[in-house]
């Protein structure tokens, strides 16, 4: 039984697409059991943190279930859906959510990221621990063995290099095709929701209510300026944080990915590309944050960036369907 592992080895490292293909059908199928929703959180949490592995293609279960207990706490917390296909009881994660929400006397109107750092790691803690018995193994098994490596005692998950180069090529397909099956399990067991409603909440469950804690260093590097249009911005609330490459695909908040933009840019450009000299430029920011200020160079996100990554990222986005190129207007 995989879903009791608690150490997991990749049964082969290469795999055709078509044998990828075959396993996330297997996993979206009724052959794959689910009576929760964590197999269909925990593959929306890889694709999150896909550009968060290191040089051998892991990740700590730190990074994977931060990723995983913010989702959690939307859907659970913030939307009040249910997780668990029996009636009158609570899927484990949605039980530990519930007692911390109700320790802290937290509203349910506070998104994850709104809650206090203390609390985020106590319950990214909680949730962790939890998870390692049945999430990790299950998923391990839908996939036949192939999907990771993971060790639940030293904490960290190595994707197979098929798995990951397959995920950045179908990630937009992927992240419709996890968020509509996690849509349609919800329905069943939420009374009062249709799939679209559901839809609509499920996209939303990772995004922050406010990019405020990165626009201090963001501004003062750009000395007020925007990324696009070189246009100086004098009012804090003329200062848009944007992501370079659109969130829709993405779907993180990396300081590396990040930059000021003035309202006519943020809005024009909306989920579109800006063109190749943004994303050289974009380059060299980075590269400058990683060589001149040592405070930046030690955040998580920043020491596992490489150039190439974003440059992959930008070359993905496109292969996903990014193609309506933006060019900013020129500020007078």
């Amino acid at each position: 039984m995989s879903h009791k592992l608690q150490v997991g080895e990749m049964k082969a490292t290469y795999l055709t697409d078509k044998e990828i293909w075959g396993h996330f059908n297997f996993i979206f199928s009724s052959k794959s059991k689910n009576s929760t929703t964590y197999k269909f959180v925990l593959i929306k949490s890889l694709i999150e943190n896909l550009y968060n592995v290191n040089d051998k293609l892991e990740l700590t279960y730190n990074q994977l279930f931060s990723s995983f207990a913010k989702i959690y706490w939307n859907l659970i917390i913030h939307h009040d859906l249910n997780q668990i296909n029996m009636i009158g009881k609570k899927a484990e994660v949605q039980t530990i959510l519930l007692k911390a929400q109700a320790k802290h006397q937290v509203p349910r109107t506070l998104i994850f990221d709104k809650l206090s750092y203390e609390l985020q790691l106590s319950i990214i803690k909680q949730v962790k621990n939890k998870c390692k018995l049945n999430v990790m193994g299950a998923l391990y098994g839908d996939s036949g063995q192939t999907i990771y490596d993971f060790d639940n005692k030293k904490e960290f998950v190595k994707i197979n290099p098929s798995f990951y180069s397959f995920m950045q090529r179908f990630q937009r397909v992927l992240i419709y095709l996890t968020n509509y099956q996690l849509a349609l399990f919800l329905e069943k067991f939420n009374n009062k929701e249709d799939t679209t409603n559901l839809l609509m909440k499920v996209e939303n469950v990772s995004k922050r209510s406010s990019l405020d804690q990165f626009y201090k260093v963001l501004s003062s590097f750009y000395g007020h300026k925007c990324f696009y249009c070189n246009k100086t911005l004098k009012k804090k609330e003329q200062i848009h944080v944007d992501h370079f490459i659109p969130w829709s695909f993405v779907q993180a908040d990396q300081l590396w990915n990040l930059v000021i933009a003035c309202n006519t840019c943020n809005v024009s450009k909306s989920d579109k590309l800006a063109e190749t000299e943004f994303l050289h430029a974009l380059i060299d920011r980075n590269e400058h944050f990683i060589l001149s200020i040592p405070e930046i160079k030690q955040m998580q996100d920043m020491k596992v960036y490489t150039n190439k990554k974003l440059k992959e990222l930008y070359e993905y986005s496109m292969d996903n369907g990014f193609t309506d190129i933006w060019i900013p207007k020129k500020a007078n």
